[in-house]
C-alpha cells in the first residue's frame, strides 16, 4: 500500500516529464555547459601542448587581450562584417520576400533558386566562390567581356571584405527570405484593402502594416544573423586567410591563429570568452528591445 500510494499519478507524469527531457538536459550538460566551464578554466593558464605544460596564469591572459592591438583590429573586422552582412542580408531577404509574395507566375522557381545554396555545403560554396574571384576566375572574365578590368577581389585592401560578405550574403539569404515570406502570408489580406480604401500609398501600407506586423520574424532573422555573423570562419580560412594584412581577420580567425596555428591554447580560450561575452551581450539587448519594435510584445 505504501509504495502504490507513493506513486501518484502525478509523480508518475513527473518522472515521464524528466525521463523526456534527461536526454536534452544531459546532451546540454556535457557539450555546452562542460565545454563553457572548461574554457573559463583554461583561459586562467598558460598550455603549450608542444612543450607539455600547463602553468596557471590568473588574469595574465585578461591583461594580455585588453594590451593586445590584435584584438582591436579583429573586432573592427568583426564589426564591419556583421553590420555589412545584417544589413545586406536582412535588406535582401526582405525584398525578395515582399517580390515573391506577390503571387506571380514563376516564383516557385525563384524561391527554390533563392533557397537552394542554403542546403549546399559551405565550404564547396566558399571553394565555388573563391575560383570566381581570383584576378583571373570568372567573374573577372565577365567584365572583361563587357570592357571592364575587374580587381583582384580578394587581395584588395578595399575589396576583400566586401567579397566575403557578398559570398556570405548569398549562401544564406534564402533563410532569411522563406521566414520573411512565411511572416508576410500570415498578414491578414483585409488590413490592406482597409488602408487602400482610405488612400494610403504602398510604402505607407508597408510601414505601417506590414513591418510592424511581421516585426517579431525581423527579431528572430536579426538575432540570428548577428550571432552568425560573429561566429564566421570557413569563409575567411578558404577565401582570404585574413588578409591582405589582417583586414579580413575577425575575432574568430584571430582565435584560431592564437590557438591552433601559434599554440598559445590559454590565449585561445580567453578569447573564446571574449567572443561568447559579446555574442551573450549582443542578444540579451536585442531581446530586451522587443518590447519597443515588436508589434506583438505588451
Amino acid at each position: 500500500m505504501g509504495h502504490a500510494a507513493f506513486w501518484t499519478v502525478r509523480r508518475r507524469d513527473n518522472l515521464v516529464g524528466y525521463l523526456l527531457v534527461a536526454p536534452q538536459l544531459l546532451g546540454s550538460a556535457l557539450f555546452v555547459l562542460l565545454p563553457l566551464a572548461l574554457v573559463g578554466w583554461y583561459s586562467l593558464h598558460e598550455w603549450n601542448v608542444l612543450a607539455g605544460t600547463f602553468e596557471f596564469t590568473g588574469g595574465d591572459n585578461y591583461a594580455k587581450l585588453l594590451a593586445d592591438p590584435g584584438v582591436r583590429e579583429a573586432l573592427a573586422a568583426t564589426g564591419l562584417f556583421s553590420l555589412g552582412l545584417v544589413v545586406l542580408n536582412l535588406g535582401l531577404a526582405l525584398l525578395l520576400a515582399v517580390l515573391l509574395n506577390q503571387r506571380l507566375r514563376g516564383t516557385t522557381f525563384f524561391r527554390t533558386l533563392f533557397f537552394s545554396p542554403v542546403v549546399v555545403s559551405l565550404v564547396a560554396w566558399t571553394i565555388v566562390w573563391q575560383f570566381l574571384l581570383q584576378a583571373d576566375g570568372g567573374l573577372n572574365g565577365l567584365l572583361e567581356v563587357a570592357g571592364v578590368t575587374g580587381p583582384n577581389w580578394l587581395r584588395g585592401e578595399g575589396t576583400a571584405m566586401l567579397s566575403v560578405i557578398i559570398v556570405q550574403v548569398l549562401k544564406n539569404v534564402g533563410l532569411n527570405m522563406v521566414l520573411f515570406l512565411a511572416a508576410l502570408q500570415g498578414v491578414p489580406a483585409q488590413l490592406y484593402e482597409a488602408a487602400q480604401l482610405d488612400g494610403a500609398g504602398a510604402w505607407r501600407r508597408f510601414a505601417r502594416i506590414t513591418l510592424p506586423l511581421i516585426s517579431p520574424t525581423v527579431l528572430l532573422t536579426s538575432i540570428i544573423t548577428v550571432v552568425g555573423s560573429l561566429q564566421v570562419f570557413a569563409q575567411i580560412a578558404v577565401l582570404t586567410q585574413g588578409g591582405p594584412g589582417t583586414s579580413t581577420t575577425v575575432l574568430v580567425y584571430y582565435l584560431y591563429q592564437q590557438a591552433f596555428q601559434f599554440h598559445h591554447f590559454g590565449y585561445g580560450a580567453t578569447l573564446s570568452v571574449l567572443l561568447f561575452a559579446i555574442v551573450a551581450v549582443l542578444t540579451i539587448v536585442q531581446w530586451r528591445m522587443r518590447r519597443r519594435w515588436v508589434f506583438h510584445e505588451a
